[in-house]
This record gives C-alpha cells, sequence and structure tokens, in this order.
C-alpha cells in the first residue's frame, strides 16, 4: 500500500467534498478568493471521485461513502447535461435543487468518515 499517494488521493476527496458542503456563500466566497469558477468544484471531485474506490480497497474511505459519491457524481452529471438553465453560475449555489442535494450528500459523507471541521481549503491555481 502507499500510504503517501494513498493519504494524499484521501485528503483530495475530504477538500473537494468540504467545498461542496460549504454553504453557498462561503462558496462563492472561496471562488472568488480563488479566481475559479463554479463548474471547478465539480471538476475537482470528478478527479476525486475516480479515487475513491480504491481508497475503500486500501481502508481509507468506508465502503457506506461510496454510494453516495455515486449519487453526487450523477447529479453533476444531470446538471452538465442540463441546457435548459445555466446551474454552474454562483447564484445557482444558493438556488439549484441540484446543489442543495450536493451539499447535503457531501456533509453527509463527511460526518460518516469523521470530519468536523469545515475549513475551506486554501489551492493553487496554474494559469
Amino acid at each position: 500500500m502507499d500510504t503517501h499517494g494513498s493519504s494524499f488521493r484521501r485528503r483530495l476527496l475530504i477538500e473537494s467534498l468540504t467545498v461542496m458542503a460549504a454553504p453557498a456563500s462561503d462558496q462563492t466566497t472561496w471562488l472568488e478568493k480563488h479566481g475559479v469558477v463554479t463548474d471547478e468544484i465539480a471538476l475537482d471531485f470528478e478527479h476525486a471521485f475516480r479515487m475513491a474506490e480504491r481508497l475503500v480497497e486500501e481502508g481509507l474511505l468506508g465502503r457506506d461513502a461510496l454510494p453516495d459519491l455515486r449519487v453526487i457524481d450523477s447529479i453533476f452529471d444531470g446538471m452538465t447535461r442540463d441546457e435548459t438553465t445555466n446551474r454552474w453560475t454562483t447564484a445557482a449555489l444558493g438556488s439549484d435543487p441540484g446543489w442543495s442535494a450536493v451539499r447535503e450528500l457531501a456533509r453527509t459523507v463527511l460526518a460518516r468518515e469523521g470530519v468536523d471541521a469545515l475549513v475551506l481549503p486554501d489551492i493553487r491555481v496554474v494559469r
């Protein structure tokens, strides 16, 4: 087991979930602080989600997290396919039912994983 790489992958997932679980106002502030757009929240999750099954196999993520993570992935996929509304704006963070559902699921996974503090992570954006 690659402990260093595994802990890094877990941290990426937890940080992604932390951003998704935050109140919409905190998410907006976080996006502005780092100069990124709303869909980066989903893209960060997508990258981290790809590693979730391996984290379960390595014992670093509870197997019961996978169904909720799959639902989050499905919600983001549906939001991407929905061409009738602009669900990727900062305004949508506070009003869109998809963002609300993702927020609750992320909070559930974090609680199940024993993550209490919801301090939004700092990121380094490479441009």
